[in-house]
């Protein structure tokens, strides 16, 4: 090649070049690079206050960094020499040595191009728990990381149960549990299944026997529903899984979880101190149904439940209200009408709330309404702005209907999952949780929980159990 043409590609002929180098890198995988002390010291402060500080380093034609690896340094003598680095040189297995460099050398350019990089490749998509893992294993917990807080933000919405053990170390899971317990993060993960991975985590790592005793022993939350009782049995290395666990469990909210699972699941266990468990009881007997705690952590919120009330100024001056507000029913000389609950859905939060279908019509209707341009006088199915779940297994928006599950009656609870930060919405239908509504994949960022129904149609709001 010709020089002289490109100042970034004659100076790529210097890096990691012994021709041209006067000092040698020694690495922590004792791998060594060759470069130019001047070079180093003018692009990084931190290079020029160890190359030139008049100690042994400014005259010794080595120096050792036993904290960053091979991968990572040629990463930083890319940029340093270049300027630039090129997205496909960072890969999973160099990004957070890279960065650990970059933050190291204090080159805060790079540490952007990499934040960067990672948010808008495949990095982040395919290798998102791998990622985090190599981060809390390289660098110290600190909430105010660029780079934590996009992976563990990435993270926070995968549901735990689909990451694969392996994938995310319990270092890389404290990481998650810490920066996440008790924020307003968004976090897709019920706190029983975010106790429940913590432990076979755990167990996994102390001995395959506890592994498979403890995955006998704690099953899914949606197994817990049908669930009589768990099977006593004597855990191998119990001891030793509690000790294991205990940086987790300071960062799992046992009072998210229902308090019957607590004494029939939890408690028998034996690897969970016995004042946290107490503690969680507590917090349940002294509720007094003023306020509740959603099963799942982040930015689901304590909604008292004075906001559980039908807004009788949204519907037919007919309808009768009931019960502080919490139950609408539908006389006999009124038509089919709308209306909906006074709590407002907003700020990208994950809610989630139960409706009881005590007296059916001819098909009750159950789900979320926009304020802008909704008639409360039309059904909600029929319109852009009202996303409904009807009692005959059908999903209506916009006079489209899509077949969601078997129709229900009478007695039925349905369950509406709200998630306004990916805007998405599921159902839970008796106990049966039903997957996100595929073409309901972009809601707007404010509503209202809203029902739809006829004579004799009778409904019920409460918060989710």
């Amino acid at each position: 090649m010709t020089r002289g043409y490109s100042l970034e590609q004659d100076l790529r002929l210097l890096i990691n070049n012994p021709k041209y180098s006067d000092l040698e890198i020694l690495c922590e995988d004792e791998k060594k690079l060759h470069a130019c002390r001047a070079i180093l010291a003018a692009r990084s402060e931190v290079f020029d206050s160890l190359l030139y500080n008049g100690m042994k380093e400014s005259y010794e034609n080595q120096i050792s960094f036993p904290k960053i690896d091979f991968a990572g340094m040629e990463i930083i003598l890319e940029y340093i020499y270049t300027g630039s680095v090129k997205e496909e040189f960072l890969t999973k297995d160099n990004v957070i040595e890279a960065f650990y460099a970059a933050d190291y050398f204090q080159l805060l350019d790079l540490q952007d191009f990499i934040t960067k990089t990672v948010k808008s490749t495949s990095l982040s998509k395919s290798y998102l728990p791998e990622l985090l893992s190599k981060f809390s294993e390289k660098m110290p917990l600190a909430e105010d990381n660029v780079l934590l807080n996009l992976l563990i933000e990435a993270v926070a919405i995968m549901p735990l149960n689909n990451i694969e053990f392996g994938r995310l170390s319990i270092a890389g899971l404290k990481y998650l549990l810490s920066i996440t317990h008790e924020k307003v993060k968004s976090f897709a993960t019920p706190e029983y299944e975010v106790f429940r991975y913590s432990a076979l985590l755990v167990a996994k790592q102390v001995s395959n026997g506890a592994y498979e005793i403890l995955k006998e022993l704690l099953p899914t939350l949606e197994q817990t529903k049908n669930l009589i009782k768990v099977e006593s049995k004597v855990i191998v290395d119990r001891q030793k899984v509690a000790e294991e666990l205990e940086p987790l469990v300071e960062f799992i909210d046992f009072r998210r979880i229902n308090a019957q699972i607590l004494a029939d699941i939890i408690e028998p266990l034996g690897i969970i101190p016995t004042e946290i468990i107490y503690s969680a009881y507590r917090h349940t007997a002294l509720l007094n149904n003023n306020s509740y705690l959603s099963s799942i952590r982040g930015k689901q919120k304590i909604i008292n439940e004075s906001d559980y009330v039908w807004d009788v100024s949204t519907c037919e001056s007919k309808l009768i209200i009931e019960n502080n507000g919490k139950i609408v029913q539908v006389p006999n000389n009124c038509g089919r009408q709308n209306v909906r609950a006074k709590m407002t859905l907003e700020s990208k939060d994950i809610f989630e709330w139960d409706v009881i279908i005590e007296k059916t019509c001819n098909c009750a209707w159950v789900g979320v309404c926009a304020s802008e341009n909704f008639n409360y006088e039309i059904f909600a199915g029929d319109q852009p702005t009202g996303w409904v779940l009807g009692s005959n297994g059908f999903c209506r928006n916009s006079n489209r209907e899509l077949k969601y599950c078997p129709s229900f009656g009478d007695g039925t609870n349905v369950t509406v999952h709200l998630d306004m930060n990916k805007g998405t919405c599921s159902f839970t239908v008796n106990g049966t949780k039903y997957p996100e509504v595929p073409e309901w994949n972009n809601l707007p960022p404010k509503l209202y929980p809203v029902v739809s129904l006829k004579f004799p149609g009778r409904l019920r709001i409460q918060p989710h159990q």
